[in-house]
């Protein structure tokens, strides 16, 4: 690994982590951090050895937003460059939430310190949300006359429902990480000195099962957004089907009989 990249990439296993590297600056974003992150996410993918991805933070924060000094200066994705790299991303297919949302892996975020703003969104975009006792969430797009712009709009009303989405984005107050336990923002809280471990133990867990079943539980969790149950259960069925064909379910069932840890290839 490298201290110059502003995403560190690790692999523990079959597990990848990526970690924001700006910590002087509490890993708010920059330009050259949402490529880095767009690209570690896409590689991850597409690497069959990597079954759980983990985002995290380098430091005291998991990711503080946009880097508000360079936008007071005119300078980044919130100032006079939102016209040159941050309208690109803005504009492209290449919006790293965009791709988190797309990725067959499971992401599970490691929130070690606060996450705000475009960082909260980056965070509510991974499937499950592992937090320090005490990280904190920061929805106050309100009280900086903006909105959450890459993908909060759309999850807070899915995870909290409408009203409780309301109270959230509009009043805007920090919540502490037992207040977003309380209210389903995340998963589960963990001592500061614990989180790493925690997250391992999950992420290890998750990597252990079937890949093949975890990826279209992923796929299938995404679909039923948008469909009727009807259509939905047709398409839960055609994969059901598929994945009786595979090794991996040969492998579960004969492990099961044999009464040992099943060891799945991903085939």
């Amino acid at each position: 690994m490298s201290d110059t990249q502003e995403v560190l990439v690790e692999d523990r296993g079959a597990v990848r982590w990526l970690t924001l590297n700006r910590p002087q600056a509490m890993n708010s974003i920059t330009g050259t951090m949402l490529a880095q992150i767009n690209d570690a996410l896409k590689a991850a993918d597409d690497d069959p050895a990597v079954r759980v991805i983990v985002l995290t933070g380098a430091g005291r924060a998991f990711c503080a937003g946009l880097d508000l000094k360079q936008a007071a200066r005119g300078e980044g994705i919130g100032g006079d460059g939102l016209a040159s790299a941050g309208a690109r991303h803005y504009s492209t297919r290449e919006i790293c939430t965009v791709t988190l949302q797309r990725l067959d892996t499971p992401v599970i975020a490691a929130i070690n310190g606060a996450a705000a703003g475009y960082g909260l969104d980056l965070a509510l975009g991974c499937d499950m949300r592992l937090i320090a006792d005490g990280a904190v969430l920061m929805p106050g797009f309100a009280k900086m006359g903006v909105v959450p712009e890459s993908g909060g709009t759309w999850y807070l009303p899915r995870l909290l429902g409408w009203a409780k989405a309301c109270e959230v984005a509009m009043l805007g107050d920090t919540l502490s990480a037992a207040r977003a336990l309380e209210y389903g923002l995340v998963n589960a809280v963990a001592p500061a000195d614990g989180l790493e471990a925690m997250v391992s133990d999950w992420s290890e867990r998750i990597a252990a099962n079937a890949p093949l079943a975890i990826t279209e539980l992923k796929r299938l969790f995404r679909h039923g957004l948008t469909q009727d149950f009807e259509s939905h259960s047709h398409h839960v069925l055609m994969s059901v089907l598929n994945l009786f064909r595979s090794e991996d379910f040969r492998e579960g069932v004969q492990s099961f009989v044999e009464k040992r840890p099943p060891q799945f290839r991903g085939r």
